[in-house]
């Protein structure tokens, strides 16, 4: 095989190792192409709107083109090739119908008249109904892009709830457990608020006195995820939503641990005033590089005339239209909203993706998969723990964390573990997260994994506990048998080459 030219940084060796796959750059040859070239459109163009110098794009046949990315796809590791225990994340299968259905509306344009999108509207303002039934809210906007955006207007549309009642002056403080997703604080100092941070109790939950002496008139919101990012239910969550009410803050819901909740449980019926949904966990939507993303936000009855606009109203005769784009009629202005955040009504294609994923299950569908989730979750933590120290010694939700304390005192850490997982043919847990848990290994097995493979990951796992016990230089120096090795993580957070530049050390 021939070796691109690219060296990576390997921790695990003592010189660098070549990479496995030219790219497309090293493999271009002038001349070559895949299709026919349609002539210059240029004395089309304007000049003022023509490119003065070509495009450095790399020219190849279609052959090279997808040999170089099935090569690539069988380097890779992914849902559709093997079990993807990262704790927190809900890395299911994800049913290629979805994809099946979300291409029916690949030709539609995003400035198209609702005139003509009938179909469109009608899906998801239903999906919309779905969402606010599922979390007990009253409406949704599924206008952010993600979990973490869904966070951030959330936190929006609490400020500008306290300003309608003239207390965004005084309310600048927003209360976080230390068990919470990094994306929590995150979002409320983007959003101008001060964090406090209260302690989690002896069996994980947050500590109720500790958020009560927190609690005060400058207090806007508490962002609790529940169940928490510990895997367990929080016990008093009912207490807790009181107690921040009490104060005249709101309680956002981190909808990350969602999956374990459905058909068992409402956030909207637990106190909640909000919950984001993340639909590439819950509703078996593609992660990261599987496209944009979405994360609908559920609200209460109060906090919807701050939700970002427009709306989709549904009229008497069945049609639909956004409220602020009518043609027939004065279309209603913004109010109270906070404005838009996406386009319309956001990444169409992916939550088209999640609508089918729920109308495929149905309702009976959707508590057999929240039970199953739990159910997996139980059975393996049974298998692990004559080996493991667990965090919290309660029956957790859909995820356990585990950890590695007992091992790192024999000579191998969670990231030894973690590695030496990858040799066994499996992906890695989440590891050192929570932050509140020594060598933590959080593992969320998913309701969509059969009885055989948890056996196997069970088995791998306690494989590699016996080998600290005897040989832990042998963990250590894991993995040994894939493409790569241990590669210099922190280099590449800190001095990431995203793309090619010719002469450029690291991207040529």
């Amino acid at each position: 095989m021939t070796l691109r030219t690219q060296v990576i940084p390997d921790a695990g060796a003592k010189t660098p190792v070549p990479a496995l796959e030219p790219l497309l750059f090293e493999l271009a040859r002038p001349g070559r192409s895949g299709r026919h070239v349609v002539s210059d459109a240029a004395p089309e163009i304007p000049d003022a709107f023509r490119r003065k110098t070509a495009l450095r794009l790399p020219e190849l046949t279609e052959p090279q083109v997808v040999r170089h990315y099935t090569h690539l796809a069988q380097l890779n590791y992914s849902v559709d090739t093997g079990m993807y225990p990262l704790g927190s994340c809900t890395m299911k299968y994800n049913p290629k119908v979805n994809d099946r259905v979300a291409s029916l509306f690949a030709d539609l344009h995003p400035r198209q008249s609702y005139r003509t999108t009938q179909g469109v509207l009608a899906l998801a303002y239903e999906l919309e109904q779905m969402l606010a039934k599922i979390t007990g809210m009253d409406f949704v906007s599924l206008q952010p892009q993600a979990g973490a955006q869904s966070e951030f207007t959330a936190l929006l549309v609490f400020k500008a709830y306290h300003a309608k009642r003239g207390e965004a002056a005084t309310r600048r403080r927003i209360i976080v457990p230390d068990s919470a997703h990094g994306t929590n604080p995150a979002s409320a100092a983007m959003c101008g608020y001060q964090v406090t941070t209260v302690k989690s109790d002896a069996r994980g939950n947050v500590d109720l006195d500790a958020l009560k002496s927190a609690l005060g008139p400058d207090v806007a919101g508490f962002m609790l995820t529940n169940p928490n990012t510990l895997g367990l239910f929080e016990e008093r969550v009912r207490e807790v939503c009181d107690a921040v009410h009490a104060a005249g803050a709101l309680v956002y819901g981190d909808g990350a641990n969602m999956n374990a909740l459905l058909g068992i449980a409402r956030p909207g019926d637990l106190g909640f005033d909000c919950v984001h949904i993340n639909v590439h966990k819950t509703f078996s939507t593609p992660h990261g590089a599987g496209g944009p993303g979405a994360g609908p936000l559920c609200v209460k009855a109060h906090l919807r005339p701050f939700l970002p606009k427009p709306w989709i109203v549904r009229e008497a005769d069945g049609s639909y239209h956004y409220d602020t784009a009518r043609e027939d009629r004065e279309p209603a202005g913004l109010g109270d909203s906070i404005g838009t955040i996406k386009q319309r009504i956001g990444n169409f294609g992916v939550l088209v993706r999640a609508y089918t994923y729920m109308k495929t299950l149905g309702e009976e569908g959707m508590v057999e998969t929240g039970r199953d989730a739990i159910l997996a979750a139980n059975y393996l933590l049974a298998l692990l723990r004559p080996a493991y120290d667990l965090a919290y010694d309660r029956p957790p939700m859909h995820e356990f964390v585990l950890s590695a304390s007992k091992q790192k005192k024999q000579g191998a850490s969670a990231l030894d573990l973690s590695k030496s997982l990858l040799d066994e043919g499996f992906h890695s847990p989440t590891v050192y997260f929570p932050l509140i848990v020594p060598e933590a290994m959080m593992i969320e097995p998913t309701e969509t994994e059969p009885k055989e493979t948890l056996d196997a990951f069970a088995a791998a796992m306690l494989r590699i506990a016996e080998r600290v016990k005897t040989d832990p230089a042998a963990v250590r120096d894991a993995p040994r048998h894939t493409p790569l090795r241990r590669l210099d993580e922190v280099t590449a957070a800190r001095k990431p080459v995203l793309r090619f530049v010719p002469g450029v050390a690291g991207a040529e």
